[in-house]
């Protein structure tokens, strides 16, 4: 992603995704939903309850890829739900650019 000019922020689990957030205003956020200390359907629970976190659009990439995962994501608000086995990085890439014109 990085060599397509994106600047990219990673945090280790969905707790210190919190704490980044609170400093930065991303353009996209990509989400998987297991994550250590907080999954991410509680970090995008936490995210839209605070209005200091802004409205970043969401896109969840995991290996979750059951209907009742999907349908979670978009009741939350992900903007694209996206399972990773079934994904290259290349077609990440688009996506990502398609998301951000």
């Amino acid at each position: 992603m990085e060599k397509e000019g994106f600047a990219i922020f990673h945090a280790p689990d969905g707790e210190e995704a919190l704490k980044v957030m609170k400093t930065l205003q991303p353009d996209l956020i990509l989400l998987d939903i297991i994550l250590p200390k907080l999954s991410g359907f509680e970090f995008m629970e936490r995210l839209r309850n605070d209005p200091a976190f802004g409205k970043a659009p969401i896109v969840i990439i995991s290996n979750l890829g059951q209907e009742s995962d999907v349908e979670k994501g978009k009741v939350l608000g992900a903007i694209g739900y996206f399972v990773k086995a079934k994904m290259s990085i290349e077609d990440l890439v688009k996506r990502v650019k398609s998301f951000l014109n």
